[in-house]
């Protein structure tokens, strides 16, 4: 345990399960924290860090703009402000927008999440297209309006089944002058994400800058074309908006800005071929220990890389309560469930070598302790 948590009494947790908000979205790498600490060190005009960094992630995610948030949920505040506002400064002061105001925000009714509220909480009014059995063009094209801000696309393969494809979106949008914003917060890898919904025509794309890119967890990017970046840029940093209470401060920019060179530099290859020598040796270890383990593809929302999936060949206990026994157990584990709730998940991102065999040992033992064993 580290020595801070340790002070607090706050336990550490083996991360096998995903790039999670609620135990701190990834870990920082060292030239992160030292960027962290660089910028700490002197005073800034913070509107032209913004602009600068921006123009320094453009540069490397090969995009026209960006811009830095506090989050990927704070990323949709913004995007759906800006379109709502344009460019204009008068407006993007004015909240709440007058009657009759671009207000309204078309979405596929089989993407809801718990991530609408970042966006009504603009005041913007959701119109739904579609159903959880499928969409149709003519439902989209029908939703568009003069009153119509932006479409937004949730894009992971949960949400994939019942609705428009993405580049069928941005066609139909696209015609009628009006901007697709594609949340991609965890759809890293591939690293050619960071550029690949703006080259289908997406005019803006949200990543969280705290799950695969290892930046500081309370930062977001939006990137995209310079027009509607520009009128992101009325809603971050210093001024008064209503994403004032979502800054960013000039250490997390200057972590996210190291984070993603970093990132964007890193030998992919190798990193795919670490993620599959972990989930070999946990589907090895696990199976020899009595667990039936298996190798899947793709990651949790489509992303590239692999995951274990195991069940045990006998149990008394469910899944959830075998997550429980790992999660509360010594050292603490935590994992995902699988889809259907019968089996565990373990995914790669996050682990090393080290714990990869602390939980082959840590799971082993628990089968030993009692396959009828009950939290």
């Amino acid at each position: 345990m580290s020595n801070f948590y340790s002070k607090l009494g706050v336990a550490t947790v083996i991360n096998a399960a995903d790039s999670y908000t609620m135990i701190g979205g990834s870990l920082m790498p060292a030239e992160v924290i030292e960027a962290m600490a660089d910028a700490a060190q002197s005073f800034v005009s913070l509107e032209q860090l913004h602009l600068k960094a921006g123009e320094r992630i453009a540069r490397l995610t090969r995009n026209e703009a960006a811009v830095i948030t506090s989050g990927a949920a704070a990323a949709l505040t913004v995007t759906t402000a800006a379109c709502m506002t344009g460019a204009d400064e008068a407006k993007a002061k004015a909240w709440p927008l007058h009657k009759g105001a671009r207000n309204e925000v078309v979405i596929h009714r089989c993407q809801h999440n718990g991530f609408d509220l970042a966006i009504r909480q603009t005041g913007a009014t959701l119109v739904e297209i579609g159903d959880t059995e499928g969409t149709t063009a003519e439902q989209l094209e029908s939703a568009l309006s003069d009153r119509t801000a932006c479409v937004i696309y949730f894009d992971t393969v949960q949400f994939a089944k019942a609705a428009l494809p993405l580049e069928e979106v941005i066609r139909i949008s696209s015609a009628k002058g009006i901007p697709v914003v594609v949340d991609a917060a965890a759809q890293l890898p591939p690293v050619s994400n960071l550029w690949r919904y703006t080259g289908m025509g997406a005019d803006l794309v949200i990543f969280s800058g705290g799950k695969t890119l290892r930046g500081p967890q309370s930062t977001g990017l939006i990137v995209g074309k310079e027009r509607y970046i520009a009128a992101c840029r009325l809603y971050v940093g210093a001024r008064n908006s209503i994403a004032r209470p979502m800054k960013v401060g000039k250490e997390e920019i200057a972590g996210l800005v190291a984070a993603i060179e970093r990132y964007v530099n890193l030998d992919h290859a190798a990193v795919k071929e670490q993620h599959e020598r972990l989930v070999r040796r946990l589907c090895e270890g696990l199976n020899r220990a009595g667990w039936l383990a298996e190798r899947v593809y793709p990651g949790p929302t489509g992303q590239d890389y692999p995951l274990a999936h195991v069940k045990p060949a006998h149990s008394a206990c469910t899944a959830e309560q075998l997550s429980k026994l790992l999660l509360d157990g010594t050292p603490s584990i935590l994992v995902a469930l699988t889809p259907d709730q019968q089996g565990l998940t373990l995914n790669p991102l996050h682990l090393n070598e080290v714990e990869a065999e602390q939980i082959i040992i840590r799971m082993s033992k628990l089968l030993d302790e009692g396959r009828d064993e009950r939290p």
